[in-house]
């Protein structure tokens, strides 16, 4: 990913992230880190886009593993 690609990397983007609320920051090892305040789901990238297009696919998957209705093959 390119340096120009971080810099508008926008968690509007992601239909799963549509009504997050998205903190980003980068630990010790330059890792770029997204937590979504409202699920608690966090993912990492090694650039910023990267870390939201990671966190976007967790926050579907947990949001489809945690949804209550379920559905005619829950046996």
């Amino acid at each position: 990913m390119s340096s120009e690609d971080d810099a508008s990397a926008d968690p509007g983007e992601y239909e799963a992230l549509e009504d997050a609320d998205v903190t980003m920051r980068e630990n010790d090892h330059g890792l770029h880190i997204a937590d979504d305040e409202i699920t608690g789901v966090s993912s990492q990238g090694q650039t910023p886009a990267e870390a939201l297009r990671n966190l976007a696919e967790a926050v579907r998957s947990y949001r489809e593993a945690t949804d209550d209705d379920p559905g005619d093959d829950w046996l």
